[in-house]
This record gives C-alpha cells, structure tokens and sequence, in this order.
C-alpha cells in the first residue's frame, strides 16, 4: 500500500512538473509572438503602410455611432483612464498588503509599474500624433502610439485574473473572471477607437505590448519558481 501511494505520488510529481514545463514554454512563445506583431505593427506604422488601415477601421465604427453607444464609449474610456485605474491600482496593492498575499503583491505591482513605464518610453520613443477625435472631444495631449489605455487595461486585468483564478478551485469561475477581464479590456480598447483618439493600430501595439510584458513576467517567475524548488529538493 505505501509502494503504491509512493508511486501515485511520484507520479502526480512528474505531471505536475511537466505541466509546469509546458506552462513556461508556451508563455515564452506568447511574449516572442507578441513582441513579433508589436515590431511588425510598429514598423507598419512608420512607414505609413497602417494609414488605410486605420482610416477604414475608424470611418466604418464611426458610420455605426448612436447617442447611447457614445455614452457607454465614454464611460469605458474614463474607466480605463489613470484617473480610475491608478486608484483603483493602488487600492488592490493595498487590500493584498493588509491579507499578506505578498506573491500577488509582488506580482502585481511588477505588472502595473511595468506597465507605465512601457507606455512612456514607447510613447516618446514613436512619437505618433494624435487623430482628430469625433464628438468635439478635446484631443489628448500625449502621443498616440502605443495606446496606453490598451497597454494599461491589459496588463491590469490580465494579471488581476492570473491572480483571481489561481485562487478559484471551479472552473467555472475561472472562466467567468477570465470573460470578464476579456471585454473589460476589449471594451476598454474599442472605446478608444470609437471616440477618435486613437488609431486602431495604436490599440492593436497596446495590447500586443501589454501582452509581451505579462508573458514575460510569467515566464521569468516560472522560472524563479522552478529554481527555488529545484534548491529545496537538493537541500
């Protein structure tokens, strides 16, 4: 009886490592791809071959405007702003200090500093102008390209949901907090476009960008962790 509670658990051992395995390589190939479409969309961009692209995307979302998708559209995009998502940030950080939940504190503040800090150097380092906006809003007065309500909403829930999920034992709920951060992302995105302050490509290099560094930050972790593990099996 013990050899083969032995044996179970030996063998639950390897799964566990080969999942681990499989986990830290698929999130490797997520942030090369990414960071793949973020070059080609970037490089796209400075050579103006985005330029119809983005001039059809926003004049077909635009002919479909009504008063009350403008209203939801605005919403979103104050909800995506730092006017809301700092606070709300910082809220989060706090609330995982007080329950010592330093593994999400830690990862989490690594995703939102990271985060702002992409979006400024690659703001500065592309300089985009900004398009006209529709519904006589007061155009933005930083550069355009990446989005950093894409870039920021993305990197927010995307690590918000890591982070839920792994704490849920249903599946079912882990889906619904995926499905959740998903729109709230998309719709953060899409506000964007509809509202005429940003090009489509500059929401497409946001989330490409916001996705390069949660990967990243995923893998490096997984790394950490295996090494940590692997030190107190030797020990």
């Amino acid at each position: 009886m013990k050899a083969s509670s032995a044996h179970r658990q030996s063998a639950a051992g390897h799964h566990h490592a080969r999942s681990e395995r499989v986990v830290l390589i698929l999130g490797f190939l997520l942030a090369v791809c990414a960071l793949w479409f973020f070059a080609w969309i970037a490089e796209e961009m400075l050579e103006g071959a985005t330029a119809q692209f983005d001039s059809q995307v926003r004049s077909a979302i635009h002919a479909h405007s009504t008063d009350q998708l403008t209203t939801v559209m605005k919403f979103l995009t104050l909800f995506g702003s730092s006017v809301v998502m700092a606070p709300l940030a910082i809220l989060i950080l706090a609330v995982c200090y007080i329950k010592r939940e330093f593994y999400a504190l830690e990862m989490l503040a690594a995703t939102f500093a990271g985060a702002v800090v992409l979006e400024l150097l690659l703001k500065i380092a592309f300089r985009r102008l900004r398009p006209v906006p529709f519904f006589d809003l007061p155009k933005p007065v930083s550069y355009s390209f990446p989005s950093g309500h894409a870039l920021f909403s993305f990197c927010f829930f995307a690590g918000l949901a890591v982070v839920v999920s792994s704490r849920l034992a249903r599946p079912a709920a882990r889906i619904a907090v995926w499905l959740v951060a998903v729109l709230m992302i998309f719709g953060i995105g899409f506000s964007r476009i509809y509202l005429g302050v940003h090009y489509p490509s500059d929401v497409l290099a946001g989330y490409a960008a916001g996705l390069v560094w949660v990967a990243a930050l995923g893998f490096v972790h997984g790394l950490h962790r295996r090494n940590v593990e692997r030190e107190r099996t030797v020990a």
